[in-house]
């Protein structure tokens, strides 16, 4: 899981940015270990139909929609002929539908446009990027479908695949993200994804600026992952309490106003 990728990110994503040449000599890497990157949507169908997967697939994901995955990702991909799935946020993108909110420079639609051209597969990741477990009913299955029907308007057809902001999901929020139409999402987890998970909560492992290649070699391999995310852990599940705690205060408060 990737966000974005930039010589000089802005503070609010610079912890989970990559620079340009980190990411060359980690696609540099996949490419000498004999990974084989496929889309989401590939990962999904196989996995849902039983037809086979390459030696050894991994996927590489890219949250958000910032600029930096055309400039610097892409010629980087293209010369490995590797694929990749981006996740939309569709509110943050320069461009009409444009909403505020984005943290860096994001991509426009013109450049979605190439990226998908180029074989990249655009996924959603809602309109507006809030935490969608927190959202009522009206507008979580608004920051689904809106995003979906976004992209399907903009690329002439609609996305397949989906990643949760923050990686945050419930039982509702991916039984709305079903409804609206996706056939998989991923979360984060910081494991490695596996059919026992089902198609709407995949795992991803995320890769930050901190990243060094030794420790991704071992995020690929699936090595050490508890330690490297040892922390992330604690902080996932103590927060998620936090969210389920806050969630039924707000589900009692509406239901005391009814």
């Amino acid at each position: 899981m990737y966000h974005a990728v930039a010589h000089r990110p802005a503070d609010a994503t610079h912890a989970l940015s990559v620079s340009p040449e980190a990411f060359a000599a980690q696609m540099e890497l996949l490419a000498a270990r004999g990974f084989t990157p496929v889309t989401t949507a590939a990962l999904g169908h196989a996995w849902r139909t039983g037809g086979a997967l390459p030696r050894r697939p991994v996927l590489v994901t890219f949250d958000d929609g910032y600029e930096g995955v055309h400039r610097h990702a892409l010629p980087v991909l293209a010369a490995y002929g590797f694929a990749a799935t981006v996740f939309l946020t569709t509110g943050w993108l320069r461009g009409p539908d444009h909403a505020g909110g984005a943290l860096d420079t994001m991509l426009d639609w013109g450049q979605v446009r190439e990226l998908a051209a180029a074989g990249t597969e655009i996924g959603g990741h809602s309109h507006t990027h809030p935490q969608l477990d927190q959202l009522g009913p009206q507008r979580l299955r608004f920051e689904a479908v809106h995003c979906r029907e976004l992209i399907g308007d903009r690329l002439g057809g609609p996305p397949v695949s989906f990643a949760y902001p923050y990686g945050y999901s419930s039982r509702r929020v991916r039984r709305t993200v079903r409804e609206a139409g996706f056939a998989q999402s991923l979360a984060v987890g910081n494991a490695l994804a596996r059919p026992r998970q089902g198609p709407y909560a995949l795992e991803r492992v995320t890769v930050r600026r901190s990243t060094g290649i030794e420790e991704f070699g071992h995020l690929v391999e699936g090595r050490s992952l508890g330690r490297i995310f040892a922390g992330d852990r604690v902080l996932t599940k103590g927060y998620a309490v936090v969210r389920r705690t806050r969630a039924a205060a707000r589900r009692a408060l509406v239901t005391g106003r009814g």
